[in-house]
């Protein structure tokens, strides 16, 4: 059994590939930077204090859920299932996954990465890969799970095709996201990982430390760069659409995109140290700059509903 027409792009951030994927299947024309900012993944930062590259995949993803409906897709978490679920709760949650897709209900789940279920045969899942590369596995065996090793952390999901808000209230959604990471970061995430302004205190001290040059300093930088990417082109948006807002958003797309830069330079492996802490120190600094103005880009959209 085949979801024909589900697909997932190559994009670094995973859970963005799937929901584009899913999207993309519901015939919502979207941008991919709406998509980023409009979720507010696009201003997101969630950096372990060691540098783990399981950043992108350890916050509090109820805001980005609630965000996302704003846009006409409902991503409803149907649990997290580990190595010691029984076979029994393994045989509930696969039934589960199995019924929505016969009624033509896209499926997912994260292990490692994010992932589209585009359909099943005899023996498992069909679990299309956002890459050429043989990871993540592009099957998933009914009971065994033995694709993903010896180690399950799994969540599974669900997505349904809803009503969407106005372009307006899913633009105004995403700038106030932006500022609550940087004003309420606690609420975003748990120790020891960090985000809004924190996140890059933490990522100096770690580099300082001598994790620069890590796998997970490269992961962070590279997720983190591209959802700064498209926080430029989501402000480029802003700026074309709305004529009383362009100064402003120009601006920010400008910085944006600057900050992407040097997220790209902070993501070489075998980059100088003190040149990563140097473009660190100034992204914090620049994107504290932004976040003053995003406040007051949502305060002027607001104004004019």
């Amino acid at each position: 059994m085949i979801i024909e027409g589900l697909a997932v792009p190559p994009f670094n951030t995973t859970l963005l590939g799937v929901v584009r994927g899913v999207a993309n299947y519901y015939g919502l024309t979207v941008t991919d930077a709406m998509l980023f900012g409009g979720t507010g993944h696009a201003f997101l930062s969630n950096v372990h204090e060691g540098l783990c590259p399981s950043g992108p995949y350890c916050w509090n993803r109820a805001p980005f859920y609630a965000l996302l409906r704003n846009m006409g897709i409902e991503m409803i978490d149907e649990g997290f299932f580990s190595t010691n679920t029984s076979p029994a709760e393994r045989a509930r949650i696969e039934t589960v996954l199995k019924d929505h897709l016969n009624q033509g209900g896209p499926c997912g789940l994260v292990n490692m990465e994010y992932q589209l279920i585009s359909g099943y045969d005899d023996s498992g899942f069909i679990t299309p890969s956002p890459w050429a590369h043989d990871f993540p596995p592009k099957h998933l065996a009914f009971g065994s799970w033995a694709e993903f090793g010896g180690e399950v952390h799994v969540n599974f999901f669900t997505f349904n095709k809803v009503g969407a808000k106005s372009e307006r209230d899913i633009i105004l959604g995403g700038l106030r996201y932006a500022v609550d990471l940087y004003e309420n970061p606690a609420s975003h995430t748990a120790r020891p990982y960090y985000t809004g302004a924190e996140a890059y205190e933490v990522w100096i001290a770690a580099v300082e430390k001598g994790h620069g040059g890590s796998h997970g300093n490269w992961w962070n930088a590279t997720v983190w760069g591209e959802s700064r990417r498209m926080a430029g082109r989501f402000f480029a948006e802003i700026q074309g659409k709305y004529p009383e807002l362009a100064e402003r958003a120009g601006w920010l797309s400008e910085r944006y995109n600057a900050i992407a830069d040097r997220l790209g330079r902070v993501s070489d492996r075998a980059g100088d140290k003190e040149e990563k802490v140097r473009a660190l120190r100034e992204i914090s600094s620049m994107e504290k700059e932004c976040i003053s103005e995003i406040g007051k880009l949502a305060a002027s959209l607001q104004d004019g509903d």
